[in-house]
């Protein structure tokens, strides 16, 4: 995935519709086995109607919860996204413009910002979206219980609601709110309806652009144009059926035959897909895979065996092995080109396998002496080159699957893992998830690298359109980089393919947004 950097606009954050945001850059970079009268079995009489323009969506990651506040984190966000709107989205560039808010301002002291919602919107239940709705939003993303949402939103102290207004008290100055509120973190549901929480997992009701008719867990949904979204004439696509794809290998030929005109794209099915006639393309993103370490833990408390750890790793092999050169080496958690890539941290620890073992060697460790259990949720051929990277140094690696493996792994009780995040649209709340103290994605709460807090906070403080914003987000960068418990590895790319009979999407960096996409006849 190849980058550039867009030219630098600095719009005022205090102005709702010149609304700053991160200046990101333009990045250029399936029920699979169902026949198609089986398909069309499985919609029942919420099939699309002949003759619309249909998009049929293959996915590998159909959501496993429809409620946004359980499920809107990881990757099925930009599945709920159909359902769902929120207070902001993301354009091309990374900035935050409006969506459901259609302006906001912060106040002098940078601590407290006003939503100003859109006049006149509803949920699809009919419920009003207004200030009520996003308080309610907001307040259940922070104390549901089963909330994946809640360490988003610390800034957020509480939230007053006046009308169509939503004025939020924060905890800190913090200038990234409108980056952060975006389709990630606060998709709005109809308060009525999340009124029960499990009953909106089974019948999502949202304002965004579709409305569901019928879905099966886990296996697909039906959608329909919602006539009542904000942005509805710029939706061309009148019926959606997003339907599981568990195996990667029959992705192409329902593309091919038309059972789908639109998947997500494993790589090793670029090259088949490409043959096939297919439009083959990446969108922008934050991807980031890295090997997590409890420097709480023996052997990682001494420093020495986590440089070693470092410097074991070949980063190309999992490029080349993984992405079928379609992804990148990467040592931080953001692409090359982006704001808050940190240049002067780049390649600090460069592979070099007999610089491990000699680090090894003066923490006192003979080969074989260090024996590890990498433990992760399922079979992954990560893990394999990690265990095959780390053999060639001296240390034995037993891969464990555990299937329940999130319960110790955000408990902070496993010393040795595997992750992978998709990051956030605010570059802070990328880097206090993986660096900070109670950073979901740092394995070794509650450890944070020296420096790191004081480098956040003035991030925080520093407006986005103030000309040292970009220079300030990289020293948090490099501040958090310090960090003993992540050693980045890979970046794979969000690969798609899609029937030539349907529209290029906006290239959102790590969104897939329907505005303004067409299908052209039958695909």
């Amino acid at each position: 995935m190849s980058a550039r950097l867009t030219n630098r606009s600095r719009p005022d954050v205090r102005s709702a519709r010149q609304a700053g945001g991160l200046r990101v850059a333009a990045l250029t970079t399936a029920c699979v086995a169902l026949l198609v009268p089986a398909l069309s079995a499985c919609g029942g009489g919420a099939s699309s109607s002949a003759g619309s323009a249909t998009l049929k969506w293959a996915s590998s990651y159909f959501p496993s919860h429809w409620d946004p506040v359980v499920g809107g984190s990881g990757a099925q966000f930009r599945e709920l996204a159909l359902v769902y709107s929120s207070l902001t989205r993301t354009d091309e560039e990374g900035k935050a413009v409006p969506d459901l808010a259609e302006s906001w301002e912060y106040n002098e002291k940078g601590d407290g910002i006003t939503f100003h919602v859109r006049p006149g919107l509803k949920f699809s239940d009919g419920e009003p979206v207004d200030g009520a709705a996003v308080k309610a939003a907001i307040e259940r993303a922070q104390k549901q219980k089963n909330s994946a949402l809640f360490g988003d939103l610390t800034s957020i102290g509480s939230v007053k609601a006046d009308g169509l207004d939503a004025t939020l008290e924060l905890t800190q100055v913090d200038y990234q709110i409108p980056q952060l509120l975006g389709e990630r973190v606060l998709q709005i549901a109809s308060p009525k309806a999340a009124a029960n929480p499990s009953k909106l997992d089974r019948s999502p009701v949202g304002a965004g652009p579709f409305i569901i008719d019928q879905l099966i867990p886990g296996t697909k949904a039906v959608l329909r144009k919602n006539p009542d979204y904000w942005d509805a004439k710029n939706i061309h696509i009148d019926d959606v059926e997003l339907v599981s794809a568990p195996d990667v290998s029959t992705v192409v030929s329902g593309l091919r035959t038309g059972v789908y005109n639109f998947a997500d794209l494993d790589p090793s099915q670029a090259s088949a897909a490409e043959k096939a006639g297919l439009d083959v393309f990446s969108q922008p993103g934050f991807n980031a895979s890295n090997i997590s370490l409890n420097v709480n833990k023996a052997p990682f408390d001494d420093d020495r065996v986590v440089d070693a750890l470092r410097y074991a790793v070949n980063r190309k092999e999992f490029v080349d092995k993984l992405t079928f050169g379609h992804g990148e080496a990467t040592d931080q958690p953001f692409p090359k080109g982006y704001e808050a890539y940190d240049a002067k941290s780049e390649d600090a620890y460069p592979y070099d396998p007999a610089k491990s073992r000699k680090l090894l060697a003066e923490a006192g460790h003979k080969p074989g002496d260090i024996k590890l259990n990498l433990v992760i949720p399922s079979e992954d051929p990560q893990a394999e080159i990690v265990q095959s990277q780390l053999a060639a140094v001296g240390i034995k690696v037993t891969i464990k699957i555990d299937k329940n493996w999130a319960t110790p792994f955000f408990a902070k009780d496993l010393a040795f893992s595997l992750y992978s995040t998709t990051g956030r649209d605010s570059a802070v709340q990328t880097l206090t998830a993986h660096f900070g103290p109670d950073g979901p994605l740092n394995l070794s709460t509650p450890y944070q690298p020296d420096g790191f807090k004081k480098a956040v906070a003035k991030v925080r403080q520093t407006p986005l359109d103030s000309p040292d914003y970009e220079q300030v987000l990289q020293a948090a960068t490099r501040a958090g980089l310090k960090s003993k418990a992540l050693i980045f590895t890979f970046s794979s790319p969000n690969l798609f393919a899609k029937s030539k009979a349907l529209s290029d999407l906006p290239k959102n960096p790590a969104h897939v947004d329907w505005t303004g996409v067409r299908i052209s006849g039958d695909s």
